[in-house]
């Protein structure tokens, strides 16, 4: 994003000057970036920014524990949906938010934010309490003690079943005790925010073209990647070995699309897409745009488009799209969904509008 000059620069950008610019400026979408005013002044924001996961590994796994940690408390304070999608999270226009929890439990009505524009947490409750602290030089431990100290103040009383990292290397280790995980770059977290902002986006426009039961899109505190998520209504038998997540998450066929920064079994940001189960000869399947490819991982096949592959082309957003839309056609096809049936293009089911 570029810097925001003072008042009375002679600021210009693409031969735009602010006396140029109303105060009312209109958000549009400008190429292969976002322009949009701010006190009359066009800033421009690059669609899809670079952010490789080397820049910010140690930084990404302290917010990943953060998340976590209020991933819980939500697991632990909200209501119970299918296939887990009580649990995660949800992007705002400055961070993430848990949505509104509590009184089925007996607390009060209240709500956990990050704000990633001025890096703080903030805990809320229906009648106007709030508390909150700032996110930058926090070690895990830290931030653990202070969101619990948080929710006493303001009356909200849970015990997380199970206070540490879940899925992680160190899931033994208690958040109370890790102060191992401490970095955090601010820029970089505001960057992994607008990341995720402009994924999701991209997410709805694709989630709008299925008419059959789809996820919300949103954030998986698990495994730190965005998704959404195309059902069928058929059931799936889960081996009887299977840990309640799984037999959860995937009780009817799915279709899942999302993007991930990147791990180190796959160390670079990507967009992916997988069918499960998964329907023979999936990986014989074409996928666009000509980068994408399918990769092998425990057991089974992703499709994928690295983040850096997509950003180089001149329409980014299109060519995820297509990525996206290619990959389900896929499953689809080899999975025999009706996908005539289950099509809405544009968002739109009213026969009128889309005869």
């Amino acid at each position: 994003m570029f810097p925001l000059p003072s008042t009375g620069s002679s600021f210009s950008y693409h031969g735009v000057s602010p006396d140029q610019v109303s105060e009312r400026h209109i958000v549009v979408f400008h190429g292969a970036g976002i322009a949009h005013s701010l006190q009359g002044i066009v800033v421009f924001m690059e669609l899809f920014p670079s952010i490789p996961l080397a820049d910010w590994r140690d930084t990404k796994a302290t917010l990943h524990r953060f998340a976590q940690i209020v991933g819980k408390i939500r697991l632990a304070a909200g209501v119970r949906r299918n296939h887990w999608w009580g649990a995660p999270l949800h992007l705002t226009g400055r961070g993430l938010t848990t949505r509104p929890m509590g009184q089925a439990d007996g607390n009060p009505i209240f709500a956990i934010d990050f704000d990633f524009v001025v890096h703080q947490l903030l805990v809320t409750t229906l009648d106007g309490r709030a508390m909150s602290f700032p996110l930058p030089g926090r070690s895990v431990a830290s931030f653990y003690r202070e969101t619990m100290r948080a929710l006493a103040v303001l009356d909200i009383q849970l015990d997380l079943a199970a206070p540490r990292p879940f899925d992680l290397p160190d899931s033994g280790r208690p958040f109370a005790d890790d102060t191992e995980h401490a970095a955090y770059d601010p820029a970089l977290v505001t960057r992994y925010w607008q990341v995720l902002s402009q994924v999701n986006l991209v997410l709805e426009e694709f989630a709008a073209g299925y008419s059959g039961k789809v996820s919300p899109v949103h954030h998986f505190w698990h495994t730190f990647d965005l998704a959404c998520t195309r059902f069928s209504d058929r059931v799936v038998d889960q081996p009887p070995d299977s840990d309640p997540v799984t037999r959860e998450a995937y009780s009817r066929e799915v279709i899942s699309s999302g993007f991930w920064f990147g791990d180190d079994a796959f160390p670079e940001p990507a967009f992916y897409s997988y069918t499960a189960p998964e329907p023979d000869g999936l990986d014989d399947e074409p996928l666009l745009p000509e980068a994408a490819r399918w990769i092998e991982q425990r057991g089974g096949h992703l499709a994928v488009l690295r983040y850096d592959d997509a950003r180089a082309t001149g329409d980014p957003r299109g060519t995820v799209l297509s990525f996206y839309e290619s990959a389900y056609q896929a499953g689809a096809r080899r999975a025999e969904w009706d996908i005539a049936r289950l099509a809405s293009p544009g968002g739109i089911t009213d026969p009128q509008l889309s005869a």
